[in-house]
């Protein structure tokens, strides 16, 4: 049995950080499926840039949907969607299986809504009813606009990937979020097992302070706070409101470690993996991280209900001269705005291939 199989035999679900192409049409997903108990897979506007950018496997799609009058954005959610739904129908067996606990893909709605809370609910609205499969979720940026739409969005009955989640304020915020929406479906006398799940950012912790602090705390913070979070996590699994919800047939809101590959080329490859390897969470990694776990890892976690230690560790950094709060912020900020970028990269890049592709026919 290797590592993957015994950290999803721990309790922890194992999501891919990535989607290309060539991982759906190869056999790859489905090896891995297979091989490494991954059981789902997340996408975001960086992921689908480096492809589209660097292949060629787009590029009849690419063709025919601008000779049918298409424009750049409308091509890219085309392409976006045929492969979402290829992964979602490749994991449909595992949703199934887990009475869709597991099994999930993802794909975000434009980051360029980050910030407009109506504009971001239509477009999960729209995104879902597109995707036409249970088990896709739509990431919505955990930002202060976007909590509302978590909210509206839950109501409507949309699964939700709250994504850009950094500190224990942001995932609380988002968490609340969930649970009023849970709350006025009840009300509604709707069904409120809407799933979600709350991802939380980490080594861009340990990135953003790096050359900050003593040699004795260089990648210590993420962890730290990843740490913190499950506190929060797991009280409010356990608190008056939440079983509350639960005795009408809702699910709690899973927490999602996300950026879980090591950045710093000194540390283990599989930092991250070890440290956050707890049940009832979920890892969704890089191809690169997944299989250097899956040949040498090994469950390692020190990660408990108790926070004391984290808070200990965070007093470290306090007395160093890192500000959470402020770094938080900043951190929320950034993924955004890179984002953004690759946002605006990806509908060039899809620009670009249409004039050639035009010229070329």
């Amino acid at each position: 049995m290797n590592a993957t199989q015994k950290l999803y035999d721990l309790g922890q679900s194992l999501w891919l950080d990535n989607i290309t192409r060539d991982l759906l049409t190869s056999g790859t997903l489905r090896r891995y499926i297979d091989e490494f108990s991954v059981t789902g897979l997340t996408s975001n506007p960086t992921i689908f840039d480096n492809d589209i950018k660097n292949s060629s496997a787009y590029d009849t799609s690419i063709r025919e949907k601008a000779l049918s009058g298409k424009e750049a954005e409308a091509i890219f959610f085309d392409l976006a969607l045929e492969d979402i739904t290829h992964a979602a129908d490749l994991f449909r067996p595992t949703y199934d299986r887990t009475d869709g606990v597991d099994g999930w893909v993802s794909i975000e709605v434009s980051p360029l809504l980050a910030h407009n809370a109506s504009a971001t609910v239509t477009a999960t609205k729209e995104l879902f009813l597109r995707a036409a499969r249970p088990n896709v979720f739509i990431k919505i940026p955990g930002t202060k606009e976007g909590v509302p739409a978590i909210e509206e969005a839950i109501f409507a009955g949309i699964p939700v990937n709250v994504t850009l989640l950094f500190s224990r304020e942001h995932y609380l915020a988002s968490a609340e979020a969930y649970l009023r929406g849970i709350e006025r479906r009840i009300d509604a006398g709707l069904n409120p097992n809407v799933p979600s799940v709350a991802s939380v950012f980490v080594s861009r912790w340990d990135v953003a302070v790096m050359e900050n602090v003593p040699a004795m705390l260089r990648n210590r913070l993420g962890i730290a706070i990843a740490q913190r979070i499950y506190h929060a996590y797991d009280s409010l699994l356990h608190n008056e409101r939440s079983r509350r919800i639960y005795n009408f047939g809702a699910r709690p809101q899973r927490l999602l470690w996300a950026s879980t590959g090591t950045k710093d080329p000194t540390a283990s490859e599989i930092l991250y993996v070890k440290a956050l390897a707890v049940p009832f969470t979920v890892n969704t990694m890089p191809e690169k991280t997944l299989k250097a776990f899956a040949d040498h890892g090994k469950i390692d976690s020190n990660l408990t209900t108790d926070d004391g230690p984290a808070e200990v560790t965070l007093r470290q950094f306090a007395e160093s001269g890192i500000d959470i709060d402020t770094v938080a912020t900043q951190l929320q900020q950034d993924g955004t705005k890179s984002f953004v970028k690759s946002w605006k990269d990806l509908i060039d890049i899809i620009s670009s291939k249409v004039d050639a592709l035009k010229k070329a026919s």
